[in-house]
């Protein structure tokens, strides 16, 4: 029935004040809560924090492959480029680093379907392929960078032109680490080329979110350490003496002269260092490994020795708490030319030690809360460069995902029919790195962090969640 004394703005403002109110103070209340939840204990930074929903994966392991690996050569088969190969490609071509292009080129390898899934995987992935059940392919990523140097920041930090935070060090400021004597971020013989230490550093992040590197690329696994942990001149009463003393100044001068995030990363990286000495050397020790699971990384051959071991570290690392560790096959995937040769070299180095570091996680009941993410920083063209290469390129790659709530076994977007661009369900860099916080729990448009008038995330203004791979 109509009222004929409707409420006026100003009553109807007075009598629902309190609702109104209410309201907003409900949200300044979750606002308060989510804000506590991520507060920084100064005394115990690396303490773990809960995710702000369940998380599917408690941990992040990363295989990265420097280079650029032929996703047509390896994980996404094209059968017309088999059957118009030399022949010249009309269709749109994408921006590309070198001019000019050559006519289509067939991988020089066969495809074979494996599994129950029936996946298809080249020859040059023998191993890879008897882990397909287990394996999330997405067949559709693509990034904004031809180039190495920006595309490895794209891939590592979110951002192919400034300086940024890495991955890791956005995922141990969210969740801290489950082992307070290890950090919370290790790079296992990281790359120094292409952005070198700003594709693992902490860049505006507080200092004790920053990568750990073990040893660089230029070092073989077995000979790389963490530096700096061992001080075999002072007794461990006496360092633990002096490390109090220094805290104790440290917060004195932070007292009088207010917030020093400089100062609070020294005391912390000290304090870290200190705790190391016990846990990391025997970490960094495999020789109580059983000879099976060496055997299982490659470690009897000298051909996968090096990559197998760096994958075995990822594993006993993980296994002991820390949140994010990364390895690197560095730098070698580049075939702007000689691509038979070099590609099948670089997959008999890597090929054995990723499908062992697979079926271990599985095997130790692992896989199901460890993301592993397997991945270059772009791929290459269906075209050749010279006789034998084939150029860079962004618009169309594959990256491998196991774990941490993945699907298994399938097989997600798709390249167009040579494999130069992606074309179905595509996945940018922003939205993998969406949906690996979704995975351990995090919203990736409120992980943020003020620094320089505004807030950033690791996805800045991008990324959704690719929802059609969770599990």
């Amino acid at each position: 029935m109509w009222n004929k004394n409707p409420l006026s703005r100003r009553d109807l403002l007075r009598a629902s004040a309190l609702g109104i109110g209410n309201m907003a103070f409900l949200s300044l209340l979750a606002d308060e809560a989510f804000a506590q939840q991520g507060k920084v204990d100064p005394k115990n930074p690396l303490a773990p924090k809960s995710p702000m929903f369940a998380a599917r994966a408690k941990r992040v392991i990363f295989v990265f492959l420097h280079g650029g690996p032929s996703q047509v050569d390896t994980f996404d088969p094209k059968p017309l480029l088999t059957r118009d190969h030399g022949k010249p490609f009309t269709g749109e071509m994408p921006r590309i680093v070198s001019s000019p292009t050559g006519n289509l080129l067939k991988s020089p390898w066969q495809f074979k379907h494996y599994g129950q899934s029936g996946i298809e995987v080249s020859d040059l992935f023998p191993h890879v392929g008897t882990c397909v059940d287990d394996l999330c392919f997405i067949n559709s990523m693509w990034g904004s960078n031809s180039r190495h140097g920006a595309a490895l920041l794209e891939l590592h930090t979110g951002s192919d032109t400034f300086v940024r935070p890495s991955m890791g060090s956005w995922v141990t400021y969210g969740l801290g680490t489950e082992n307070q004597n290890l950090p919370g971020f290790i790079t296992i013989c990281p790359t120094l080329g292409h952005g070198g230490v700003n594709n693992w550093s902490s860049a505006f992040l507080p200092a004790y979110t920053q990568g750990t590197p073990i040893g660089n690329a230029g070092i073989a696994a077995e000979n790389a350490r963490i530096p700096f942990i061992h001080n075999d001149d002072t007794p461990q009463e006496a360092q633990k003496l002096e490390i109090e003393l220094m805290r104790q100044m440290g917060l004195d001068q932070l007292n009088h002269l207010g917030p020093d995030p400089a100062l609070e990363g020294r005391i912390n990286s000290y304090e870290l260092a200190f705790r190391m000495q016990l846990a990391a050397p025997e970490l960094q020790e495999i020789s109580g490994e059983s000879e099976e699971t060496k055997k299982l990384y490659g470690i009897d051959d000298p051909k996968t020795k090096n990559f197998g071991h760096q994958c075995l570290l990822a594993r006993r690392f993980s296994e002991k708490g820390v949140r994010f560790v990364q390895v690197t096959h560095s730098y070698k995937w580049d075939q702007h030319s000689d691509l038979r040769r070099d590609h099948a070299s670089n997959a008999m180095e890597v090929d054995k030690p990723i499908a062992g570091l697979i079926k271990d996680l599985k095997a130790r009941g692992m896989l199901k809360d460890t993301l592993v993410v397997i991945s270059g920083e772009f791929g290459r063209t269906p075209v050749a460069q010279g006789d034998d290469g084939r150029d860079h390129n962004p618009h169309g790659f594959t990256t491998i995902l196991a774990g941490g709530g993945v699907k298994p076994g399938i097989k997600y977007g798709a390249t167009d029919d040579y494999g130069f661009f992606a074309v179905q369900d595509k996945v940018h860099i922003h939205d993998l790195h969406a949906t690996m916080l979704h995975l351990l729990g995090i919203d990736h448009t409120k992980l943020t962090y003020f620094h320089g008038g505004r807030n950033y995330r690791l996805t800045d203004v991008h990324g959704e969640i690719v929802k059609g791979i969770l599990a």
